[in-house]
This record gives C-alpha cells, structure tokens and sequence, in this order.
C-alpha cells in the first residue's frame, strides 16, 4: 500500500464534507487536526467541530467515515471528535493551510 498516495486521497475526499452552515469543506476551514493511517488499511481521523454544540456534528462525522471507508486501500475510518484545542478562525490561515500541508 502506498500511504502517500492514500493520504492524498483521504485529504481529497475531506474536501467534499462540507459543515452545512459554512460553505467551506472542513479540510480547508481547519478541522481536521490529524490523518493517522495505521497498517491493514485503518485510518484514525482526529477532528473538531466550529462549536461543541454543533447540531449536525453527527452528520459530519458519518460522512467523514462514510467518504474514507470507500475509498480503496481503507479498511475502516475512525473519527475522534476533539475540542483540544478549540477551533477560531485563525485555523484558516495561511500559516495554518502550511502546516496541514494543502499549500
């Protein structure tokens, strides 16, 4: 398996959820925090939420774990919800886009 080539591929498709109250895909808004990809194909998404109450935070979530286990190479997806630290705006930075590593 070639985990770059997966890696790119579940930053894609994280692309595609999209918070319904923000029309920005949750990769770019800044709230995925880490893409672990584990041996046989387990993939550990560790995210937050724009706001703790959050009234379609499930709906995010099984999206998230819907769009990776279909990918090829994804055995299964596990989504970790944090609040540490908190999301703010400045997530959104270009400092922070560097760091996540989409620019």
């Amino acid at each position: 398996m070639n985990t770059p080539n997966l890696r790119d591929s579940i930053e894609e498709v994280l692309h595609t959820v999209h918070d319904p109250e923000i029309p920005v895909n949750i990769f770019d808004l800044g709230l995925v925090y880490e893409i672990k990809i584990g041996e046989g194909g387990h993939v550990q998404v560790v995210m937050t939420l724009t706001a703790p109450a959050c009234p379609v935070a499930g709906e995010i979530i099984f999206e998230v774990k819907q769009k990776v286990e279909a990918l090829e190479g994804v055995t299964d997806c596990h989504v970790q919800l944090t609040f540490d630290p908190p999301w703010t705006k400045d997530m959104m930075t270009e400092e922070a886009k560097l760091e996540l590593g989409f620019l």
